[in-house]
């Protein structure tokens, strides 16, 4: 059974930087694509960040724009997601999985964060922004 795996989550001061990593023993990330999401405590789980098969094709949640990049390493068969300037409001637990109907993220009308179109969802990884 496929299962994705986050790591890279930890506590950090508001400012600092983390980077997460979402990888998939078994199972092939290339022709997919990844999603990261996060959820609060009290809060839904939400999407943050996409990235396509292409590397051109990315989505950010409007909340983390400019202050995260996702990107993917094919050959490592992950996907990260590089979080800088870190806010308390960020902390989370993140999660990855596969959008097994669509492998872009970006494109006219397109929201590529829906979570019923997403799978394999990991265990995930937590992250704390605190002083």
């Amino acid at each position: 059974q496929v299962q994705f795996v986050e790591s890279g989550g930890g506590l950090v001061q508001p400012g600092g930087s983390l980077r997460l990593s979402c990888t998939a023993p078994g199972f092939f990330l290339d022709y997919y694509a990844i999603g990261w999401f996060r959820q609060a405590p009290g809060k839904e789980r939400e999407g943050v960040s996409c990235a396509g098969h292409s590397a051109g094709s990315t989505y950010y949640d409007d909340s983390v724009k400019g202050r995260f990049t996702i990107s993917r390493d094919n050959a490592k068969n992950t996907v990260y997601l590089q979080m800088d300037n870190l806010k308390s409001e960020d902390t989370a637990v993140y999660y990855c999985a596969a959008n097994l109907m669509r492998s872009v993220c970006s494109g006219y009308g397109l929201d590529p964060m829906i979570q019923h179109e997403y799978a394999y969802w990991g265990q995930g990884t937590q992250v704390t922004v605190s002083p």
